[in-house]
């Protein structure tokens, strides 16, 4: 048994306001990147390298609030984070608030493979990334039109509360064939966000988590209520230590913790028995998965024709 299940954030457009070209195009990023990190897995690698290279397809599409096409901090800049864990030996690795990493996940797993750190930050995880021989791009690479009218929106707004739809978050989780667990998220965090903001994304325990004997979890939403919540590892700690099922330690997380801190977002896990749950307490996700033998399942709202 093998699965995978990828996420390109909660906080989708509402059903209604939603034009039907971009939701098809937005499935059928969704879909490429989910093929790309089921081949992997396909082919017998590691759920490491299925969640690495999914959420490396999703950091890649400008679609989504990563990598290219990553929202724009307050003073015009993109400051990026990511984390990797796999569930068999609980090693981790992250990176936040960097700027010229074109993919984040994978210089976060080589913070967890290449050196004895869990989290790199800013300029120092520039520097590592240098030493293990990735090459920078410039700022303007993250660049796209949609983010900038988003940006230019919010200032003429002026600072208030902040909208899900303005977040957007990716992610994967995956078990292998051994029965190895790996879950995986990127994110350029939040328009107009202020300078170093860090959020859930590459905090292991709030946004990522993996462990064997539970779940792989990554998370999508408010990061500030996930890390108050310190989401993902709470599915894990209920499914470890209270018995639940998968299902409803995630219902319980999503819909009753995060629900009573204010927080909007949902998470996608997948268990040591290869049950895939995608959960979100908005109106949408973008989100995707499939299990061996199985066709891809994908969705953005509740409802008939699309995913539970």
């Amino acid at each position: 048994m093998y699965a995978l299940a990828i996420h390109g954030g909660a906080g989708a457009m509402p059903r209604a306001q939603m034009p039907a070209a971009r939701a098809a195009q937005a499935r059928a990023a969704l879909a490429a990147a989910l093929a790309a990190g089921f081949a992997e897995l396909e082919r017998g690698a590691g759920s490491l390298d299925a969640v690495t290279r999914a959420v490396m397809a999703l950091e890649d599409e400008p679609l989504f609030n990563a990598g290219r096409g990553a929202v724009y901090t307050l003073d015009g800049h993109h400051e990026l984070d990511a984390s990797i864990m796999e569930g068999t030996t609980l090693r981790a690795g992250a990176v936040c608030a960097v700027r010229h990493v074109r993919n984040p996940v994978a210089l976060a797993r080589a913070v967890m493979e290449h050196s004895p750190y869990v989290l790199l930050a800013a300029e120092g995880a520039e520097e590592f990334a240098l030493e293990r021989g990735f090459e920078p791009v410039p700022q303007s690479y993250f660049d796209t039109e949609a983010r900038l009218e988003q940006l230019e929106r919010l200032r003429r707004a002026g600072p208030g509360r902040l909208e899900l739809s303005q977040l957007g978050t990716v992610g994967a989780v995956a078990l292998d064939a051994r029965g190895r667990l790996a879950a995986a998220t990127s994110t350029g965090g939040i328009t107009g966000k202020r300078f170093r903001r860090v959020g859930d994304s590459p905090l292991i325990g709030a946004g990522t988590y993996a462990d064997d004997r539970a779940a792989a979890v990554s998370c999508t939403g408010h990061g500030e209520c996930f890390i108050r919540a310190a989401a993902a590892h709470d599915v894990v700690a209920r499914m470890r230590f209270g018995a639940a099922s998968l299902a409803a330690a995630a219902h319980a997380v999503v819909h009753e913790e995060l629900g009573r801190l204010g927080g909007e977002g949902g998470l996608i896990a997948i268990d040591a028995a290869g049950h895939v749950v995608l959960d979100f307490n908005g109106e949408g996700m973008y989100r995707a998965s499939r299990v061996a033998g199985g066709e891809p399942r994908i969705g953005i709202y509740r409802g008939a024709g699309e995913p539970d």
